[in-house]
C-alpha cells in the first residue's frame, strides 16, 4: 500500500505531466489559428476549437488530478459547452469582453452548433490519449 508521501509525489509528477500538456494544446491552438493559411482546410477550420477543449481538459486534470478521467471529461463538456452558450449572451459590457484578443479566446465571438461537436471531438480524442497512455504506464 503507497504512503501519502509517495502519493502526493505520484500527484505532483502526474499535475507536471497535465500542466505540460496545456502549455502544448495551447500553443498548438494559437498556431492552428496564426498560420491556418498553411494548413489543409479541415485542419484551419476545426484543430483550434477541439484543441481549446483538449486544453480544458488538461487543465481540470490538473487541478483536479484525484478525480477520475471520466469526471474531468464530464467538467471539460459541461465548461466547454457553457462558454459556447454564453455567446448567446450579447450584453455591451461582455461584448467588449469579446472584442479584445483574450476575452475572444476565452470567450469566443458567436455561439456556432459545430463547436459544440468539435469540443466534443477534442476532449474525447485527449481522454482516449490520456487513457491509452496510462494503461500503458502501469504496464511497464
Amino acid at each position: 500500500m503507497k504512503t501519502f508521501n509517495s502519493l502526493m509525489t505520484v500527484f505532483r509528477k502526474e499535475r507536471l505531466i497535465y500542466f505540460f500538456a496545456v502549455i502544448l494544446t495551447m500553443a498548438a491552438g494559437l498556431a492552428s489559428r496564426h498560420f491556418g493559411e498553411l494548413l489543409p482546410d479541415f485542419v484551419h477550420e476545426h484543430f483550434g476549437d477541439a484543441l481549446w477543449a483538449a486544453m480544458i481538459y488538461f487543465g481540470v486534470r490538473m487541478i483536479c488530478i484525484h478525480r477520475s478521467r471520466e469526471w474531468a471529461m464530464m467538467v471539460s463538456l459541461i465548461f466547454s459547452w457553457a462558454v459556447e452558450c454564453s455567446q448567446l449572451i450579447q450584453t455591451p459590457w461582455l461584448n467588449e469582453v469579446r472584442s479584445t484578443v483574450l476575452g475572444a479566446l476565452i470567450l469566443g465571438r458567436g455561439f456556432l452548433v459545430m463547436d459544440l461537436l468539435r469540443y466534443v471531438a477534442g476532449i474525447l480524442f485527449v481522454y482516449g490519449m490520456d487513457r491509452y497512455f496510462l494503461r500503458n504506464k502501469k504496464a511497464r
